[in-house]
Order: C-alpha cells, then structure tokens, then sequence
C-alpha cells in the first residue's frame, strides 16, 4: 500500500482502472498499488479526467460540488464571495462548494429586457459588454423604441440595455429643444416681377414624437417645402415695394397658413418672419439708380427752400434799411469792420479832403 496526504484546501479523487473509487478529504489516507489519485485545489474550478456523466453518480463527489448547467440563450453570472467572478456561456461548470462561497445568477438571452437583480455597473465589464446592446437618450431627447420594426414603447432620457440577440431593435431619437430651419436663397418674382431672394426662418419644436417618427417621414423637409410653397405664393401677391414695407405682415400670414400642416407632423410651429430681402444683380443696379435720382430730388428741393429762405431775408433786410438810415449807417460799418479785419494796414495820401470824405462816410445825416 501507499501513503497519501490531502492538505488543507485540497482534495483527492482516487481513481482504478479509469473508474472513481472515492474522495479523499484532509488527512493521511492509505491506496492500493493499482490505484492512482488526482490532487485538486478547492480554489479552483476541477478539471475532470473523465466526462462528468462518468461519476455523477459518486456521491461524495456530487456534494461537493456546484453542478452549474447553462443552456443555449442563457448567460449565467459567477459570483465568489460576493464579487462578480466571470460569465458562464452554455455547457455544463463545475465548482467546489467546500471553501468558496458562490452565487449563481441566470439570465435568458432569448427574451430582450435584462433581470434587474443583475447591477447595471457590471454590465459594462468587459466580460458582460459583449453581451449587451446599449442605447442612449440624450437629456433634450425622447426616442421610440422599435422591436422587429414594430413600435414598442416610448422612451425618455436615460441609458438602455438589451441582450443582444437575434431580435432587430431600433430607436429613432427626436430632438425636444427649440429647433430654427432657414429656407435660404429662395429665388422669386413680385407682383411688378421684381426678381429677388428671400431667407426665410422658423422656430419649431416637436410636440408628438409618435406622430413625427410614425406618421411622416423625414418631417423637417416637409416643413421646408410647406414654408417655401406658402412664401412663394404671398411674395407673388405683392410688388417690391410693398415686399419691403410688409415683411412682417408676410411672414404672419405665412405662419398662419402653414400651422396646420405642422400640427399634423406633430410640430408646433412657434415663430417665423423673413431674414433678408436680396435684389439679383440687375434689379440692385436699377434700385441704386432710383434711390440715387430720389436722394438728389431730396437735396434739390432743400437747396432751393434754403435759397429762397436766404433771398426773403435779404428782401427784409432791405426794407429795414430803407427806412431807418441809421440802420444803414450801421450795416455799412459792419461791412467796412469786415473789409478792415483783411487789412493789415493802410497808407493814405493826398490832401486833407481825404479825411473829409471819411467823416462824410461815417456822418448820420440829420
């Protein structure tokens, strides 16, 4: 015979001619020649040296053991002593329930919602990643969930997770926010067939996700042909300058008409008016030509209020000094104080009649 220890944390399948005999537990045990034993530690998942259908029905050796079946479509989560440990993919997992403490929790990967006992932290690990369909709906969003192309539920802000299998899901995220769509450079003729370019804007926000991802398709552009369509039609009913003096009534009128198409995209159709009047190259040269000729017509009529102004002055001023010579008098001094102060100096010659006729110029007549 042999002599065969079994340490602590240890354990020993004895094994003759192929088949299990028995489990050696801690201690000092005795074999026969002809039998052989396999040391296994209690830490370890045991790696049978025979299929298990081999010894399951070995009793020792079944109770001490965790027999941990997992079929196709299932996950099974391995937990050591409380901590999250690995993932079980199917087939059949052996564990010793002698020294450790396990936990097994299964999942069915054939359905889509994940078992809320499992923490959604692990489900970003590595190991359960893979697993894992993630979706995410931003703050100012709102989603509709599709499973097969079949509308499920509706979904509000957060971070989804499904198993990933065979079953198509979608999501069509819609933007909740206050939302500005411009129909630029719409190029249109007025009434007196002015050709111009419009940029046109509305603020909208969706209202009913349902109705815009379901019921319609693509609900931004149908905006756009519904605003430029409605633009179109109100700019053709006014002539240029009417255009221009009527924005604002234009772009309420085109609100007015186009609020009912964006109720049925499931928008509420908030504000809207016309950004910039454009003239094409042309009509620009012509309106300068026009707004020159205005402007001169302007400065023409000023010129002549300001000279007839100044000659009726001049008529008054006359009339006064017709009457009141003394008034006269002191209008021709003013000019010759004028005339001095360019004059830096004055020689005078001849005789004393030159001082005479000074007095004579200066005298007030009685």
């Amino acid at each position: 015979m042999k002599r065969v220890k079994i340490t602590n944390g240890s354990v020993g399948l004895v094994f003759k001619n192929g088949e299990l005999m028995k489990v050696l537990e801690k201690g000092t045990h005795w074999l026969f020649f002809n039998e052989t034993v396999m040391k296994y530690d209690l830490t370890q998942k045991p790696q049978l040296p025979v299929a298990f259908e081999m010894v399951k029905d070995v009793t020792a050796l079944v109770e001490s053991l965790h027999v941990v079946e997992v079929k196709d479509l299932e996950l099974v989560l391995v937990f050591e002593n409380g901590n999250f440990k690995e993932v079980l993919t199917s087939g059949r997992h052996l564990f010793w329930n002698k020294v450790l403490d396990y936990h097994f929790i299964k999942a069915d990967m054939s359905t889509l919602e994940i078992p809320k006992e499992i923490d959604s932290n692990l489900l970003s690990r590595y190991e359960l990643a893979r697993f894992v369909r993630v979706f995410e709906v931003a703050a100012h969003e709102e989603a509709l969930l599709m499973i097969d192309d079949v509308y499920t539920k509706k979904l509000n802000a957060g971070i989804y997770r499904f198993w990933k299998n065979d079953t198509s899901i979608k999501i069509a995220r819609v933007d909740l926010r206050q939302l500005q769509l411009e129909v630029s450079g719409q190029e249109l003729l007025t009434k007196d067939k002015a050709a111009i370019r419009i940029n046109f804007f509305a603020n909208y926000k969706v209202v009913n996700s349902e109705k815009t991802i379901l019921d319609n398709k693509d609900y931004s552009k149908q905006l756009y042909v519904a605003l430029q369509l409605s633009l179109r039609a109100f700019v053709g009913q006014y002539s240029l300058d009417e255009l221009l003096s009527n924005k604002v009534t234009i772009a309420e009128a085109v609100f007015a008409e186009v609020l009912e198409t964006s109720e049925d995209l499931g928008i509420q159709l908030l504000s809207c008016g016309i950004k910039d009047v454009i003239l094409t190259g042309e009509m620009k040269d012509i309106m300068n030509q026009v707004l020159i000729a205005e402007k001169k017509a302007q400065a023409s009529v000023i010129t002549r209020r300001e000279e007839t102004a100044s000659t009726r002055s001049l008529l008054n001023t006359a009339k006064l000094m017709a009457d009141n010579e003394m008034l006269y008098k002191l209008k021709e001094m003013e000019y010759v104080e004028k005339i001095a102060d360019k004059i830096g100096e004055i020689t005078l010659s001849g005789n004393g009649g030159m001082v005479k006729q000074l007095k004579e110029i200066f005298a007030v007549n009685p």
